[in-house]
């Protein structure tokens, strides 16, 4: 069903922010960072894959990606879903049941046999294509998932996210220089700030997060492994 109630952008991101934390998805850890995928430290991960194990909140939040890109975008701007892979692919599939839409999916690289492609199910050369990612750091990954799109012949310029670091300013720029909007429901200051309502963890690891978010790459060039 295409959800009709659109509740302001603020109560969206505060009540992803809670339902984020409330499903433990968001890990601060000052003492001991995170290695991101780039082997630099982080005091702060997040694991958006959980929500498919939480009905209730998965229902709700997608409800909130569908209303937030048909706002945003239009409500009738896109011929198909598509969902990069992995972490992509369900969210993608329940914002097409919503939106009444088909679904697809991206590979990361072709699969190396058979048909060799990157695009799963039906794409056709004209369709607006609405990407669907359970998050974006920096928008590097979703280049690459946008030209498998348009290679085909389908338009992309929309990527739609769970969660959005928002630390990084390149980002949304990067994203615009490749003729792609970004849409999200949160981002690590919404959850910070629902962390201090919540009192989820102690206020030096929260004060420790803060300096992070307000200089990123400062803190990581500062405890990086040697």
């Amino acid at each position: 069903m295409i959800p009709s109630n659109f509740p302001p952008r603020e109560e969206i991101a505060r009540l992803t922010a809670r339902a984020l934390l409330e499903i433990k998805a968001v890990h601060f850890n000052a003492e001991t960072p995170f290695t991101l995928a780039s082997g630099l430290p982080s005091p702060t991960y997040i694991d958006c894959r959980k929500l498919i194990s939480y009905p209730r909140i998965r229902s709700v939040l997608m409800d909130f990606l569908t209303v937030t890109v048909m706002r945003d975008a239009g409500l009738e701007a896109f011929d198909n879903i598509a969902g990069g892979e992995t972490a992509g692919i369900p969210f993608a599939a329940l914002v097409a049941e919503r939106m009444a839409l088909p679904m697809t999916y991206v590979r990361k690289k072709p699969k190396g046999y058979g048909r060799n492609a990157r695009i799963e199910g039906a794409m056709t050369e004209g369709q607006r294509v609405l990407l669907v990612e359970d998050l974006t750091t920096d928008g590097g990954s979703k280049l690459s998932f946008v030209d498998a799109i348009r290679d085909t012949g389908a338009s992309c310029g929309h990527t739609a996210v769970i969660f959005y670091y928002g630390i990084f300013p390149e980002t949304t720029q990067r994203l615009a220089d490749h003729g792609v909007a970004l849409h999200h429901l949160c981002t690590w200051w919404d959850v910070l700030a629902e962390a201090r309502v919540q009192g989820s963890f102690d206020e030096a690891t929260l004060t420790e997060v803060e300096a992070f978010l307000s200089a990123p790459r400062a803190w990581q060039e500062a405890r990086k492994p040697a």
